[in-house]
């Protein structure tokens, strides 16, 4: 909590015991003032008025509860309901809607109409008055106080006196009525601080910046003159560095201080390669790597605000996999130069650390769901979240809220380290979460590239059909081949093997040839995803761990895929993405996947992937895309076991801020106590 908030209720801690963890975030509502570009495509990807919730398509209205994110011109209302979800029950007049991607967030709320105003409207057609009886045709009494004769031509004039009055009555609801608040490119739908209310800010006058690019000063808000607290700073960065497998990236994010509690601004993000792991044994080299980094947020952060800019470093999978000290001792040295070469305050718990599976999983889930406007202190209870499915290199996390129907009561969650008790936004979740260790894409392929070579060392003659290399041109084979159908047809790849237990690596040629394709790959891919193994605690996703079944606690919930499952699928999608009539599934991976297995041949039939020579490019230098999408299919189909017809939306940004664990950490990290400055 910042200095001089007093507010006893708003405790911002983390729980944690052996069966449930709890994290205490207070009355946390977040500001998500900041718009951008999204990387958001949705599960109704392209199409008006379809079920599901998402971004890519045709306008479509909002409720509180479900949140549409579109990359075309959008017109709301703040009285519509959603076609892609029904409407939450009891939803008030009063509902939320936000626009993601090339979008700003909107508001609009219904007018109130002056009471004296409605009092005089009223007076105009009530039934107890003269003007109601002139409006009907003349039958009340005339403006002279002369009763009507019949026959004598007293309707003569009623009709004009109908047209007067109804004039009136236009001009009046015209003036002060509800009327429906067109979506505007420059208005930004801007939270308060955690608990607050909403208001509609809009950027042409006391908005807030898009971006770093777009803020005319950062050191201050456009949201206000002067901090909430007079003892605080008007603006608090935060940085936190993701340090995964494939590479390490920092976020630097933004808030201003005009509420009791930081409202979130905007995020500026860098990324650097390889990862920490891959400086095993080279501590000091690891610790470098992340200097460009924090060079970044040097610039970014004005110079008197760094001692009181917070920062931490968190390890993911990468670094867990790791033998001995080797880890700890690439961390010890990161927080050593941390401390030595930058003026960056340390996050007091933790800040420098191999983040927990769990925490991963559920700041990914906070972060999407509070971008998504679903746990901010203005979601209604009854507002339904999104379930988030996280595929990073090394492993992957899904992360939901169990919904088990009332009538069957001994249907719930069980009790053990998958239950993860949260508190935001003054609200309490029970979500079920795990984090699948050697289940990340590139864990994935080696265990099927190890497998193919384990089968084809097995099979004597494996490799006679296929075409050795000639790499030297004498006529003479070099290298065998080993038959891979998990690479795409008549594609090849060098690629590297590590014995599981000597640790010893070399390198070996695979080829997809004639047997490359879906069908045969998914054999492969189902061996490696142990659905057979022993659930000691039923039921079971794969590997022998406990999960709710979805058609039980999650069947009609929203599901949104993150990192390589983005990566990987967004790119074969067909553009433009707000014409197409394409929805994305789960069986959306199978088909692509059956299309990118077949080959070259194949890949020229499509029209939008031959009409771009990148993406083509990309193609052909990926031959394992062809087990990548088998295996995100696999995965959510045989792992998770989501039906085929599960609509699904793949993200990487919303509102010009990455999607992931990130921000949900530094949430954590500047609402769990005082910030401190560095002396």
């Amino acid at each position: 909590m910042l200095d001089g908030e007093k507010d006893s209720t708003a405790k911002k801690n983390v729980k944690r015991n052996r069966k449930s963890v709890q994290l205490q975030l207070g009355s946390s509502n977040l500001n998500s003032g900041s718009t951008g570009a999204t990387e958001f495509i949705s599960s109704n990807a392209f199409g008006a008025g379809q079920e599901g919730s998402g971004t890519d398509f045709e306008p479509v209205p909002l409720t509180a509860r479900s949140t549409a994110l579109s990359f075309g011109a959008t017109t709301t209302n703040a009285n519509a309901t959603a076609s892609n979800y029904p409407p939450a029950q009891g939803d008030s007049n009063h509902q939320r809607q936000q626009s993601f991607s090339f979008a700003s967030f909107s508001l609009s709320q219904p007018s109130a109409i002056p009471r004296q105003m409605a009092m005089a409207a009223m007076s105009v057609i009530s039934p107890r008055s003269g003007n109601y009886d002139r409006l009907e045709g003349g039958m009340g009494p005339s403006r002279m106080g002369v009763p009507p004769q019949p026959g004598k031509g007293w309707r003569r004039f009623g009709w004009k006196k109908f047209a007067v009055g109804a004039a009136v009555l236009i001009c009046v609801v015209w003036l002060w009525g509800p009327r429906e608040k067109r979506f505007d490119w420059k208005s930004v739908a801007q939270k308060t601080g955690w608990g607050g209310k909403d208001v509609v800010v809009d950027e042409g006058t006391s908005g807030t910046a898009l971006s770093y690019e777009t803020d005319p000063d950062p050191r201050k808000t456009l949201q206000c003159a002067k901090p909430h607290d007079s003892s605080s700073h008007l603006v608090q960065y935060a940085l936190m560095i993701d340090a995964g497998s494939t590479g390490s990236r920092i976020h630097v994010y933004k808030f201003n201080n005009c509420k009791p509690s930081p409202s979130y601004e905007y995020e500026v993000f860098k990324m650097t390669q390889p990862g920490l792991s891959s400086y095993a044994g080279k501590p000091y080299d690891a610790a470098k790597s992340l200097d460009v980094l924090l060079d970044e947020a040097v610039r970014v952060v004005p110079k008197e605000l760094h001692s009181c800019t917070p920062v931490a470093v968190k390890a993911t999978a990468g670094l867990r996999l790791l033998p001995g000290r080797q880890s700890t001792d690439i961390l010890d040295q990161v927080e050593e130069r941390i401390k030595r070469r930058y003026d960056f305050q340390l996050a007091d718990r933790d800040p420098v650390v191999i983040m927990d599976g769990k925490d991963e999983g559920v700041y990914a889930w906070i972060t999407a769901n509070y971008l998504l406007g679903t746990i901010s202190g203005s979601s209604k209870s009854s507002t339904s979240t999104f379930a988030v499915l996280d595929l990073g290199g090394a492993s992957t996390q899904i992360v939901f809220e169990p919904n088990f129907h009332p009538s069957r009561p001994e249907v719930r969650l069980e009790e053990g380290e998958h239950k993860y008790d949260l508190e935001f936004g003054g609200k309490k979740y029970e979500l079920y979460q795990h984090s699948y260790l050697g289940y990340g894409l590139m864990k994935a392929r080696s265990h099927v590239h190890l497998l193919v070579e384990f089968m084809a060392s097995i099979r004597p003659g494996a490799t006679s059909k296929f075409h050795p290399i000639d790499q030297d041109g004498d006529g003479h084979p070099d290298i065998e081949v080993i038959p891979n159908p998990c690479l795409a047809r008549n594609t090849y790849r060098l690629v590297e093997i590590t014995d599981e237990i000597t640790k010893e690596k070399r390198n070996v040629t695979m080829a997809g040839e004639d047997v490359g394709g879906f069908d045969a790959c998914q054999r492969v891919v189902g061996l490696v995803m142990a659905k057979d193994a022993v659930c000691e605690l039923k039921p079971c996703s794969f590997n022998g761990v406990y999960q709710p079944s979805l058609l039980d606690s999650f069947k009609n919930g929203r599901v949104l895929l993150l990192s390589y499952f983005y990566d990987r699928l967004a790119p074969l999608l067909p553009p433009p993405l707000s014409q197409s009539k394409q929805k994305i599934t789960v069986e959306s991976f199978a088909d692509t996947a059956r299309t990118i297995c077949k080959g070259p041949e194949e890949w020229k039939k499509v029209k939008h992937w031959k009409e771009n020579p990148s993406l083509m490019e990309e193609i052909e230098g990926r031959p394992e895309w062809c087990l990548d999408l088998t295996f995100m299919y696999s995965l959510l189909r045989m792992g998770y076991e989501f039906e085929e017809a599960n609509k699904v939306d793949i993200g990487k940004k919303i509102a010009n801020t990455e999607l992931g664990w990130c921000l949900g950490a530094t949430i954590a990290m500047i609402g769990g106590g005082e910030l401190k400055c560095k002396a």
